[in-house]
């Protein structure tokens, strides 16, 4: 027998992520070994000879290094019949029981985070509701616009267009509805009932596009949405009401028709289009000429930024004054960042830095589609929840899990495994506070994907003529609910897409763009989510709780919170309580 289990505390003592400076217990248990040594990894290579019990287990205790970071471990086991084996994780990096490896070896991984680490108090366990401004409401006073180059829909039940641009295949995206913060401030209630504590709004500064991630001014609020006034309203009322509101940082790139770069002469500036006398030349990277310069993503509308560029930095980062605190002050309490991985662990330490000054309770949540402990970017190996730079991330790996399990395409064991890990790698008040998705604005909606009609393989114009059927619709209901249990179930944030719980859907944006059907909402999801939440909001089981998982077979799996004198996050539980989960799909 040869055996570790990096997700139970018999072979880890404490279980799960440790403290920077702090000591923990290995446990490996063979009866065929004649000797096992602990190998481990934190900058430089060290071998520990591990005690014997004299029956089957080898045990050691290691101290964690004093500093942040992550703290590999795999076992060298020296045979009774003279081989020399390597033991390590699995091919997957997701924990759990280990493997023998002929040659090569993958390691067990211990998340070494600052014994400081704190994440706002707002976010955990939290009900977020993401709302695509243009999209959600309009106020009966519309917003006044000043630009001629887009294109407003008189309708709310329109279509939107879906006309490309030439340059990049993007699709131009310059139709609007009209949205407004007013708008989303009249609709509070509808937000309150529903059980949200949290809105998250895509962008809402000045820029040409309708999803506005192509940046023009990060001072104002986009005219079509309302004024600064307007939105710091939204937030009082919002937070009269026992909600929050988190912004969407776009700090990666602007747009080319902004203030900073200027392509068409539209901002009375010197951009940085214009020449090296602009004063924001040196955020930009041109490579010969003016027209050749890096993009993100290869999309000439949006010029990448040099992140590591002074000026720019301070524009963001000044006391007071600097884009993250100013509209924390505003009334904002923190920030989305967009493309987190893009941006480099020296800028996003500086961002948090500001955030936290500016409020020591602002959220700074990424954007990272991957392991948010051990993500490779660019070359290098980023750990996001060591307490310098992220509060927590948007929870992709546990959507597409979760998304697998609903449509058969994965089983309950592949769904508890995941969720393993994250407790694995996670520290608690990261874990906590993770941002539980399923539908964005940047994938095909829920209830398209549950049946299989996200439409990837058809051209524009079938997608945006694609519906689902009656009886699609009524499988893809069935499973969204199916997410939602898992999503209220599970620690975290349970986050809703505006209309997944009306029943909205369509294919990859723009089509999951589509503005709210308030006057033919499925009233049955919408009931089905609102009772979810609601339980969810008022149960300090769910928000704290600690969470165990059992894998029943293929299809069940139970999931078990409870309270024992604490909670999750190491405070004092002043009560006992549990709720169990039975899951099938």
């Amino acid at each position: 027998m040869l055996l570790h289990d990096s997700h139970s505390p018999l072979f880890r003592q404490p279980s799960g992520p440790a403290p920077a400076g702090t000591p923990v217990t290995i446990r490996f248990l063979s009866d065929e070994a004649a000797c096992v040594v602990l190998r481990t990894w934190a900058g430089r290579e060290l071998a520990y000879p591990m005690q014997f019990d004299g029956d089957k287990a080898w045990t050691y205790t290691v101290f964690m290094p004093e500093e942040p970071g992550l703290f590999w471990y795999d076992f060298i086991i020296y045979h009774q019949d003279g081989r020399i084996l390597r033991y390590g994780n699995r091919e997957d990096m997701l924990g759990g029981e280990g493997r023998v490896w002929p040659e090569g070896i993958q390691s067990f991984q211990i998340t070494v985070y600052d014994p400081s680490f704190t994440t706002p108090n707002f976010i955990h366990g939290a009900n977020i509701y993401q709302i695509f401004p243009d999209r959600f409401h309009r106020a009966a006073t519309a917003s006044v616009d000043d630009r001629t180059d887009r294109h407003i829909h008189q309708s709310w039940d329109e279509d939107l267009l879906a006309d490309s641009d030439p340059r990049s295949g993007d699709h131009m995206a310059l139709d609007f509805f009209g949205g407004t913060l007013t708008g989303i401030r009249e609709k509070l209630s509808y937000l309150k009932e529903l059980g949200v504590d949290v809105i998250y709004l895509n962008p809402i500064f000045r820029a040409r596009s309708n999803h506005r991630y192509d940046t023009g001014d990060y001072t104002k609020i986009d005219p079509l949405l309302g004024t600064e006034e307007e939105f710091r309203e939204l937030c009082r009322a919002a937070k009269a009401q026992g909600m929050d509101v988190i912004l969407d940082g776009v700090f990666s790139h602007t747009g080319e028709d902004s203030l900073y770069f200027n392509h068409f002469g539209h901002y009375d500036s010197i951009g940085a289009y214009q020449g090296p006398e602009s004063p924001y030349y040196d955020w930009y990277t041109f490579k010969g000429s003016r027209d050749d310069y890096t993009c993100w993503w290869g999309i000439p509308s949006l010029p990448a930024c040099r992140k590591d560029n002074p000026s720019y930095q301070d524009f963001m980062f000044r006391d007071q004054e600097g884009i993250v605190p100013r509209w924390i002050h505003a009334g904002s309490s923190g920030w989305r960042l967009d493309v987190a991985d893009e941006l480099s662990m020296d800028f996003l330490r500086k961002l948090r830095v500001s955030a936290k000054k500016a409020d020591p309770q602002a959220l700074v949540l990424g954007e990272v589609w991957e392991d948010a402990s051990a993500k490779v970017s660019y070359g290098e190996l980023r750990c996001y929840c060591t307490g310098d730079t992220l509060d927590s991330v948007m929870n992709y790996p546990l959507r597409d899990a979760i998304l697998a399990f609903a449509t058969s395409q994965g089983t309950a064991y592949d769904l508890a495994r995941l969720i393993n890990h994250q407790a694995e790698v996670y520290p608690p008040q990261f874990r906590y506070s993770l941002m539980n998705l399923i539908g964005s604005h940047d994938r095909p909606r829920a209830l398209n994907t549950l049946c299989g009609r996200e439409g990837n393989d058809l051209c524009k114009a079938d997608q945006q003529a694609l519906r689902l059927t009656p009886a699609e619709y009524e499988l893809a209901v069935r499973r969204y609910k199916l997410c939602v249990d898992l999503l209220c179930a599970l620690p975290g944030c349970p986050t809703v897409y505006y209309g997944d719980e009306a029943g909205l859907t369509g294919c990859r944006d723009p089509f999951c763009r589509r503005p709210f059907p308030w006057a033919r909402q499925d009233k049955a999801l919408h009931d089905f989510v609102a009772a979810k939440l609601t339980h969810h909001q008022e149960s300090v089981v769910l928000k704290y709780g600690h969470c165990q998982v059992e894998v029943i077979d293929d299809d069940t799996l139970t999931i078990t919170r409870f309270l024992n004198g604490t909670d999750a996050l190491g405070h004092v539980a002043d009560k006992h309580g549990k709720e169990v989960f039975t899951i099938r799909r």
